[in-house]
């Protein structure tokens, strides 16, 4: 199957950034911060809607935000006030650059394949001690919902692709904030570069 994941997001943005734009992401934001240098640099990757971006934002961060589609780039610069840019996960190429990286159910769409180059990518942006979150759907494997691909992980999987590069901190699940999606299981990773 041909992979039209951002295709998806060009044409479906409005309706995407509509429904995701409120989410409230506190509990993991809250835990994130925490871990962070007050004022820190931050990578929004794969940042959506910005809706987090704007969070980190008003809390004080410096952010930079990407995305790989460029009409969700266009409404979450909007909302941010500052430029998204548009790239892919795996044209990632900062070294030593930020204090964390917040990769909200955005890595999901990397392929397993891609993933480790990926990760590596993540882990030379961060500084010496950077944070890193990740948010997957619970599951194993590769699968196609409608025109998206996804990248599934449960704990195993998250401990295989990160216990390498970075020291983990915790790996919890949550049910999605997202009304109607409650059935939902998302696994949450925290973890510091080694």
């Amino acid at each position: 199957m041909i992979d039209r994941t951002v295709d998806y997001y060009n044409e479906n943005a409005q309706s995407f950034f509509e429904t995701t734009v409120n989410a409230d992401m506190s509990l993991q934001l809250e835990d994130f911060i925490k871990l962070l240098p007050a004022g820190g640099y931050i990578l929004d990757a794969g940042c959506g809607s910005g809706r987090d971006s704007l969070e980190l934002k008003n809390r004080g961060f410096k952010i930079e935000a990407f995305d790989a589609s460029k009409e969700m780039c266009r409404r979450a610069s909007e909302l941010l006030g500052q430029q998204v840019k548009l790239f892919r996960f795996e044209e990632l190429n900062y070294i030593d650059l930020f204090d964390g990286i917040w990769a909200c159910a955005s890595l999901l769409h990397v392929t397993w394949e891609a993933m480790p180059d990926v990760i590596d990518r993540l882990n030379k942006s961060l500084k010496a001690n950077g944070v890193l979150y990740a948010s997957f759907k619970k599951g194993i494997g590769e699968r196609y919902r409608g025109e998206r691909r996804f990248t599934d992980a449960d704990e195993a999987y998250l401990r295989s692709i990160l216990e390498d590069r970075f020291d983990i901190l915790e790996i919890r699940e949550s049910i999605d904030v997202r009304p109607g999606r409650e059935n939902e299981v998302w696994m949450n990773a925290f973890a510091r570069k080694k």
